[in-house]
This record gives C-alpha cells, sequence and structure tokens, in this order.
C-alpha cells in the first residue's frame, strides 16, 4: 500500500498532509489489531510466575505448588512459584496487581489477600476487585475451634459459661487480622462474656500455649490441629463452615450447635491482573480446571485440609464481593487493626 503525500491545497494548506498521516495511524491500529490475536495464540511462550504471597511451607504455598505443577501440563509451559510474602500477604499481591496484564504473572490468592485485608490494611497498595480478575477457585478449608484435651470446656455451652466468669477467657490466633482471630471474635459477638484475643507471630506457637493452657482455644486449620487431636493433646468443639469438614465429619458445625450463620472459611483462588486478554485469561481458566478436575489433585489438597468448593464462573464475582463485605463487617465490629 502506498500513500502519497501531496502539496498544500489553496485555502487548507496542511489538509492532504494530515488525512496521510490518519491513513497511517488507521494502518497502524488495524495492523495493531491483526497482531493480537496471533500473540494471544501464541500463549504461553515462556514460563509463566506465580506469586505466592505468602512463605514456603505454608498451606498457599503447598496449594500453589501443587496447582502450578498440574497447570503446566495443560499449558505447556512451566508455572514456577515465587514467594513474596509479608505485611498478611499484601507486598506479593500489590506486585502482581501492578505487573503487565499478560497472563505471566499470576498470584494465589486467599481470603486474606483478596477479603480481609481491604478493611485490615488502610493503606492497601491494591483493589482487591478493581485490580483483578478470577481464574480460578481452588478450594476452602474451614477451621477447627479446639481446647486442650484436659479443658475443663467440652461443648459452647461450656465455653460460654467461661466467659461470663469474672476475668472470662482468652482465645490464640495466628495473629491480628486472620481467619482464625476474626472467627473468635464473631463466636464472642454470638456467645457473650469477655473473650481476651491473644495474637502470635506463628500459628505453631498458638497451638501450643493452647494446648498448655495458656489461652482457652483456638480456631486454625485441619491440617495443623487434626494431628493434635488424634494424639490427645487437643479437643475439636466445632467447625466454622456451615457444613461439616471432611477432614473431621465427626465435629459439628457451629452453626448446628449455636443455630444461624456462622460461615467463615479459608479459601485459596488464582487471580491474575485486571485487563488481561480474554483469550489468555481463558487458557489460564482451562488449565486450571483440567487439574481440579484431576483426582490425583483434589485428593491431594484434602490431605492439606482444602475441599472443593466448586463457585461457577458466572458467580465468581459475586462471590468475591459477598466475601469482601462479610469480612470488612466483621473487621470494623471488631476494631482488628493491621499491626
Amino acid at each position: 500500500m502506498t500513500i502519497t503525500c501531496l502539496g498544500s491545497v489553496r485555502g487548507h494548506p496542511a489538509r492532504p498532509a494530515r488525512l496521510a498521516f490518519a491513513a497511517l495511524a488507521l494502518l497502524a491500529g488495524a495492523l495493531g489489531l491483526a497482531a493480537q490475536p496471533a500473540r494471544a495464540a501464541d500463549y504461553p511462550e515462556r514460563p509463566i510466575k506465580m506469586i505466592v504471597p505468602f512463605g514456603p511451607g505454608t498451606t498457599t504455598d503447598t496449594v500453589a505448588r501443587m496447582m502450578g505443577d498440574a497447570m503446566a501440563k495443560s499449558l505447556g509451559q512451566p508455572v514456577i512459584v515465587e514467594n513474596k510474602a509479608g505485611a498478611g500477604g499484601s507486598i506479593g499481591t500489590e506486585f502482581v496487581a501492578r505487573s503487565p496484564a499478560d497472563g505471566y504473572t499470576i498470584v494465589m490468592g486467599t481470603v486474606g489477600t483478596h477479603a480481609i485485608n481491604k478493611a485490615l490494611y488502610p493503606k492497601l497498595g491494591y483493589d482487591p476487585l478493581r485490580d483483578f480478575t478470577p481464574v480460578a477457585m481452588v478450594g476452602s478449608t474451614p477451621t477447627l475451634l479446639v481446647v486442650a484435651a484436659g479443658s475443663p470446656i467440652r461443648d459452647l455451652k461450656d465455653l460460654a459459661a467461661a466467659a461470663a466468669k469474672p476475668g472470662g477467657i482468652s482465645f490464640a490466633s495466628a495473629g491480628t487480622g486472620t481467619s482464625g482471630h476474626l472467627a473468635g471474635e464473631l463466636l464472642k459477638s454470638r456467645l457473650g462474656g469477655t473473650m481476651v484475643h491473644i495474637p502470635y507471630k506463628e500459628g505453631s506457637q498458638a497451638l501450643t500455649d493452647v494446648m498448655s493452657g495458656q489461652a482457652q482455644f483456638m480456631f486454625y486449620h485441619p491440617i495443623a490441629v487434626l494431628p493434635h487431636i488424634k494424639a490427645g493433646k487437643l479437643r475439636a468443639l466445632g467447625t466454622s463452615g456451615m457444613r461439616r469438614s471432611a477432614s473431621a465429619p465427626e465435629v459439628p458445625t457451629i452453626a448446628e450447635q449455636l443455630g444461624g450463620n456462622f460461615d467463615l472459611q479459608a479459601w485459596f483462588m488464582i487471580y491474575a491482573p485486571a485487563a488481561t486478554p480474554a483469550p489468555v485469561l481463558q487458557k489460564l481458566r482451562d488449565a486450571a480446571a483440567a487439574a481440579l478436575a484431576n483426582p490425583d489433585i483434589t485428593a491431594k489438597l484434602e490431605v492439606q485440609g482444602v475441599e472443593r468448593n466448586s463457585v461457577p464462573m458466572a458467580d465468581i464475582d459475586k462471590f468475591g464481593q459477598d466475601e469482601l463485605a462479610k469480612w470488612s463487617d466483621l473487621i470494623k465490629q471488631s476494631g482488628a487493626q493491621a499491626n
């Protein structure tokens, strides 16, 4: 295609030049649009990075590595897990929010990074809804309410009675604003009495103090507490989800015991930056769906206490909005603030 730039015409000295440049701009735009589907069709052409906003060895890290390895088989490129921990997961999550929306940097998001942190950190560097688009819900896990095996507290009635006594009781958590902390705050609002929150830097130390009786109870993940329950060091009083945990089906839900709604679960969802091209996003979603359809993967997730939670793609945005609202309201009620 040849475009001739004509000289000026009386009264309109620059019109032919402007027309020529406009034609060139239209041609360049058309070529760019034609190239875009080709780039999407070639995706992925290099390894994909999955950011884990928590440290190595955490449940989030383990889940991400399982999913990354499985997704790589469908994508034909390695999915490399990279840990960027700090500030309750917000550092790594913000890194992904600011990354190019090209499908090569994704994040294993959690209830903390995409529901709790918005209200917990007043200067959060990303918006959980605006800056991300969901790829796939991996699964969820309720927490177990546990007390020391030798505790006189054997059920929720005993717990309420102990909290009603002068001085009340204390409960431990893996840190301010964690799902375990907020589950304790919700229980306090339902049972009344005095329940003093004791935050720890690590959940393992909190569990140790619950087993020794220095704190009266704790909400924590099944994978962490079940070995201690089986060893006779802890007793489970309830689960925080609306249905019983597959890991501990003999333990009733708190909702069963108290009536009404008590549904606080940790969950894991893969996200890509907002504005990721639809064809690229679809390839990621297809790879995640194939991984979650693999019985070996779901069995490995269940070992980690992560139960399949199929949120239809048509409902996944509403799920995120509802979770954000639920946890934000609870944080405001509790007065929890990030350390």
